[in-house]
């Protein structure tokens, strides 16, 4: 009885200093559902999966809980504009925060390593690239770092195929393991990913990569009563450019992003608006850093009316009062969609999202199409590699020697591993266990594009699509929202 009191105390004392953390740097009273339980979980040292939508507060469930640690929290993230966006919040804070990327100046790159190094930092941003770098990751396994949880930041970058792919992330798995090692006995490093979207499939491929163990689920529901979802047939490439100027010119002054798939996209739509007189810019990943936080900047402060972006634009970018959404190229994965349109509407005011598609048999503008076939045949492509390469690698060995002496080696790793034909004995070498097959193939890499395609040309409520498809459904199956094109009145 007295050991149930004292865990008690224990307990209320640390919700306590808790919520007295989040109001001493943050200036928040109190966390929003399910903060609180995510930060309790990561003190505990549990493993977790958390999947929160666009603007749930991801960043701060993870970087609590980091701040009131000794040690080093390693953030492992996709884009270097989600990286900087994070790391210059912290600095305005005053907190001791890195990031370590490929365009950082050498020197700077040097001083992160030495603050790392001297056990300065609570937080390093990093990719799984830099991560496992020789560089990094000599500094940390170092016998004197205390390393005290891995984030993964947008996991669902981990089931990503096509051109996006990165076969780094397949070796994450090993990192714990690994750096475990070289720590005293008894320590324990908690493995922690977040996203916005992860269905049954995605979880439980987040859950086998990264090896977790009895992760603490969190999945909040999708669903946003004030964002209106719209599908519209644009006929010719003109038509399209023509209903996204009808669509802008009625809003006026009210904050949107436009949403293209390609960098070389983003460049000509924004030349074209901005000599129709809008206020724009084109934001993609191959702007200089410094380009891209005054575009940021522009676009929070007002000054741009609106952004022609890719993909690389949006996350952890905070802005409350964005009222719409255009999708003039849509994405191939119905994940990037729900989380690009929840960027709209964060203040639970009206907001709308609208995307433009060909004509279903694309005969008099065949983009569209064309963009659909050119993700198939990437995703086919490594499958092909990995079938022909597969007899000529070594039964073991490691990572660098393979891709040097074949092109693709380190995706048909990747592959192999995701087919349960290959393990990881660490982040830098493999043992392959068995032969692939055709039928060994994840049918998510092929079903995903067919997904996207049925949520544009589905007849039925589209937020029940969308909550089928990322198993939060809570309504009938003849739920209708009242606020998609396929059910208004």
């Amino acid at each position: 009885m007295a050991d149930s009191i004292t865990t008690q105390a224990n307990l209320s004392a640390s919700k306590a200093s808790i919520r007295s953390k989040l109001q001493e740097v943050w200036g928040y009273s109190d966390f929003r559902s399910p903060q609180a339980e995510i930060i309790e979980a990561l003190l505990q040292k549990r493993d977790a999966i958390a999947i929160l939508p666009t603007g749930g507060g991801k960043s701060l469930c993870f970087q609590l809980p980091a701040l009131m640690q000794t040690g080093v929290t390693l953030v492992i993230s996709p884009l270097v504009a989600l990286m900087e966006n994070q790391v210059q919040d912290l600095h305005q804070r005053q907190l001791p925060a890195a990031l370590l990327h490929s365009e950082l100046p050498k020197n700077q790159y040097r001083q992160t390593l030495w603050a790392l190094e001297n056990q300065r930092l609570r937080l390093l941003y990093l990719s799984p690239e830099t991560l496992l770098s020789p560089k990094v990751w000599q500094v940390l396994c170092q016998p004197q770092q205390s390393i005290n949880g891995l984030i993964l930041d947008e996991a669902h970058c981990l089931t990503q195929w096509g051109e996006t792919f990165r076969p780094a992330y397949f070796r994450l798995g090993a990192v714990r393991r690994s750096l475990l090692q070289h720590q005293p006995p008894g320590m324990q490093i908690p493995i922690a990913a977040f996203t916005a979207t992860a269905d049954q499939s995605v979880q439980q491929t987040i859950q086998h990569i990264l090896h977790l163990q009895q992760p603490y689920l969190v999945r909040l529901n999708p669903y946003r009563a004030n964002l209106h979802l719209t599908v519209n047939i644009a006929w010719t490439p003109q038509q399209r450019k023509q209903k996204l100027l009808n669509f802008i010119r009625v809003r006026t002054g009210q904050s949107g992003l436009v949403y293209v798939r390609t960098r070389q996209d983003s460049e000509d739509l924004s030349t074209w608006l901005s000599q129709a007189g809008f206020q724009t810019a084109a934001y993609h990943a191959g702007l200089p850093a410094q380009e891209r936080r005054t575009i940021e900047q522009g676009w929070l402060q007002g000054t741009l009316q609106f952004v022609v972006c890719t993909s690389a634009f949006g996350m952890g970018v905070n802005k409350e009062n964005v009222r719409w959404i255009v999708h003039f190229q849509v994405p191939a994965l119905l994940s990037e969609y729900i989380q690009e349109v929840g960027r709209a509407g964060r203040d639970g005011k009206p907001a709308e999202a609208l995307a433009l598609i060909s004509e279903p048999t694309g005969w008099l503008d065949p983009s569209d199409k064309q963009r659909s076939q050119f993700f198939a045949d990437q995703i086919r492509k490594h499958h092909q590699t990995v079938l022909e390469l597969a007899p000529k690698l070594p039964t073991q060995g490691d990572v660098a020697s393979v891709s040097k002496q074949f092109k693709q080696g380190a995706i048909a790793l990747s592959l192999l591993h995701s087919m349960g034909c290959l393990e990881w004995t660490d982040p830098f070498h493999y043992v392959i266990t068995q032969k692939p097959s055709l039928s060994k193939l994840s049918k998510a890499h092929t079903t995903a594009p067919q997904q996207m395609h049925r949520y544009l040309h589905t007849k039925s409520c589209r937020w029940q699509f969308l909550l089928n498809a990322f198993g939060t459904a809570s309504e009938p199956q003849n739920f209708r929202c009242g606020h998609c094109d396929n059910c208004k009145p």
